[in-house]
């Protein structure tokens, strides 16, 4: 039973690792792949929480065979139904027919619109109870954290939040499933880009749902991705926290987009100024090379933001454009905001840049730097200048 591991008392993680998928919901880059994690309480009655994408369906039920021997699971619990956690849904009631299936109203209609599972449905509201022996499982819903129907499974004998997607982050469980079993230096970048991608957007429920949970004794926090919180839940939570709050280090993003050069010329003046002027984290990230989701883990860590770009067509140049439409649906906030751009025989890009300044109810810093073709003397004390005010926002 290598790929079962027990938590705590009869509590066992069940899950699996992918690391095939390029793309998480085919647009997040996967480099160091991700896990499914999938949990089974071994009681008076089983319960399994959460199951595994589609793709790993073989090895998900052989997980549970290993650990029951020729008992089954009397119940399935449905934390979040998004596909990657309950993919494995229809073939998990194939081979286990007379599960229970547990979810709140939301869950089961999305159930059915899914899969087109219609029965054994265990409908639960907000604190319900399910006893299972020894341990009791109480239910805590968490909307839009981050789809309507998500909610938090808490053990009570043990103190484990079984919470869904919140708490996770990217990355495949190495050996070490637990925090105090891997190096977590390693997963902190992808546990934060996960948040930034993922769950950022619905920052003001993430931040209602600790409050709502704030009572618990949480001893273990056990998502769906990523390791398991033995040694320290509280970290994640006050990750989650200040990430929520949209709360900033000191530091400073650039992001540019340039198609020869006169563009990047101005990202290097205003890059050494800043340093000059004491800023240590700078950040520059050429837009056509770097995937966005990167870009985004950053400006969600650090304070300073400064975006420019090339014009491109009478607009702004078209990469820069994604970007800045992610920004604006996740609702960036709480940033020192900067802009500048570029333009040979038609402006456009700065004013998109202002556009979105205005959308987002940012004060850009003073001066705006717009050259047009090639940077002069002139120019280039702008950009001096721009950094220096940015700089010095930054430390006030």
């Amino acid at each position: 039973m290598s790929n079962v591991v027990p938590i705590v008392d009869d509590v066992y993680w069940i899950g699996v690792n992918d690391r095939t998928t390029e793309l998480f919901e085919a647009i997040w880059p996967l480099p160091d792949g991700v896990s499914y994690n999938s949990y089974l309480i071994d009681d008076d009655e089983v319960a399994v929480i959460d199951t595994v994408k589609e793709t790993h369906i073989d090895s998900y039920l052989q997980n549970i065979k290993d650990t029951l021997g020729g008992r089954h699971p009397d119940y399935l619990i449905i934390n979040h139904i998004e596909p990657d956690h309950s993919g494995a849904i229809k073939a998990f009631k194939e081979a286990f027919p007379e599960i229970q299936i547990v979810g709140n109203q939301k869950t089961m209609n999305l159930l059915e619109d899914f899969y087109e599972i219609e029965d054994n449905h265990v409908v639960v509201s907000d604190r319900d109870t399910i006893d299972l022996g020894e341990h009791q499982l109480n239910f805590h819903l968490t909307p839009m954290v981050h789809w309507p129907e998500t909610m938090m499974t808490y053990e009570e004998k043990t103190g484990t939040l079984f919470s869904g997607d919140a708490f996770g982050g990217f990355g495949t469980l190495d050996g070490g499933i637990f925090d105090d079993e891997v190096n977590i230096k390693h997963y902190e970048s992808e546990i934060r880009r996960y948040y930034s991608n993922i769950v950022g957007k619905y920052s003001p429920m993430v931040q209602k749902a600790i409050s709502k949970l704030s009572d618990l004794e949480i001893e273990i926090i056990a998502s769906t991705h990523g390791p398991v919180w033995r040694d320290n839940p509280e970290r994640i939570i006050s990750d989650y926290d200040r990430w929520s709050k949209q709360e900033k280090e000191k530091g400073v993003v650039m992001v540019y987009g340039s198609m020869y050069g006169n563009t990047q010329k101005i990202v290097e003046e205003i890059a050494r100024n800043l340093a000059t002027e004491g800023i240590k984290n700078i950040k520059v990230y050429n837009i056509s090379k770097t995937h966005v989701s990167h870009i985004i883990n950053d400006i969600w860590k650090y304070e300073g933001l400064i975006l420019g770009s090339c014009t491109y067509n009478m607009g702004i140049f078209p990469k820069m454009d994604y970007l800045l439409r992610i920004l604006e649906n996740k609702n960036i906030r709480n940033h020192t905001l900067g802009i500048f751009g570029s333009y040979s025989w038609s402006g456009g890009a700065v004013s998109r840049l202002e556009e979105f300044a205005d959308n987002l109810n940012y004060e850009p810093v003073n001066p705006t730097v717009e050259i047009k073709c090639s940077a002069t003397e002139e120019d280039f004390a702008d950009c001096a200048e721009l950094a220096k005010n940015v700089a010095q926002q930054l430390k006030e």
